[in-house]
């Protein structure tokens, strides 16, 4: 029974760093409705983009993280829309799914608004048996299915003028049950998705003519496990190239570094320097993430 839980554990906690079941970015302010349903269509425009993160280098095994994402706005019917595909893979697991965003946008004095977003989720949980077959042998949850589909939601809220952005969301509102073992067996603990609760805000400061500064910050909460706090600052020169440093507590420091082409095509990278739960002495310390994003500006 107790190998049932480790498998449990596995499917339900393994796929990011702090116990954390959805999948993280270090540029997710260059991503968009990333954690927030509300941020769909915030650029008034179409974007589409991909982005690939590895993380733990030198460790096989390592959380591994894909996305195809886009978003679009209505102008008529202050609507906005985004979508995500993508592959989460760390050790035996893998998720794959879908996330999309529906977003209304109510416009509000000196060019601000005030949003609301909802979110729909679908997922598919996959366990690679024969990367456990070793560790768990004949355990009776060996012989369950290898796959599990579920569905769940999630809202936002978000506030957006010339230079500020605040919001507020939660994902995985529903907490569906994973049921990873479907025996006889009686079981103490139970796998399902848990709440996730995220807080995020950034200020545009116009330095000159040809510079901005943006600091931004990410806080991210789930019951029963260590609060998560990302925060730091990107500089802009131009329009065309960015740069910045950022922390996340606990665990790493970040360089990210980009550049606009005619101010539609971006290309980001962020390199992260581990402390925890792994360090340069673990042959673990780096993380690699680099986003390519296309603005249909008009």
């Amino acid at each position: 029974m107790k190998r049932i839980l480790i498998l449990c554990f596995f499917v339900a906690a393994a796929t990011t760093v702090s116990a954390q079941q959805l999948m993280t970015a270090s540029l997710y302010d260059q991503h968009g409705h990333l954690f927030n349903p509300a941020t769909a269509g915030i650029r008034k425009s179409g974007t589409i983009g991909a982005s690939y993160r590895s993380m733990w280098e030198g460790i096989d095994g390592g959380p591994q993280t894909t996305l195809l994402f886009g978003s679009g706005f209505l102008q008529q019917a202050r609507i906005g829309i985004g979508g995500y595909l993508y592959s989460d893979v760390t050790g035996p697991t893998r998720r794959t799914g879908l996330q999309t965003a529906y977003a209304y946008h109510i416009p509000l004095n000196n060019d601000a608004g005030f949003s609301i977003g909802l979110e729909a989720r679908f997922q598919q949980f996959s366990i690679d048996k024969g990367k456990l077959q070793e560790s768990l042998g004949n355990d009776p949850v060996m012989g369950t299915s290898e796959n599990r589909i579920k569905g769940d939601a999630g809202l936002g809220l978000a506030y957006t003028s010339r230079k500020f952005q605040a919001g507020l969301s939660v994902s995985q509102l529903v907490q569906s049950k994973l049921d990873v073992y479907t025996g006889n067996l009686s079981r103490n603990e139970e796998a399902r998705l848990y709440r996730h609760f995220y807080l995020h805000g950034q200020y545009s400061w116009h330095v000159d003519g040809v510079t901005k500064i943006i600091p931004n910050f990410l806080m991210i909460y789930l019951p029963n496990a260590p609060t998560e706090f990302q925060a730091g600052a990107r500089i802009e020169h131009n329009d065309i190239f960015w740069w910045g440093l950022a922390m996340r507590s606990r665990q790493s420091w970040m360089l990210t570094a980009g550049v606009k082409l005619q101010k539609k095509f971006n290309i980001g990278y962020c390199f992260d320097i581990y402390s925890s739960p792994l360090s340069v002495y673990d042959k673990g310390a780096n993380a690699h993430e680099i986003m390519l994003r296309y603005d249909f500006l008009k």
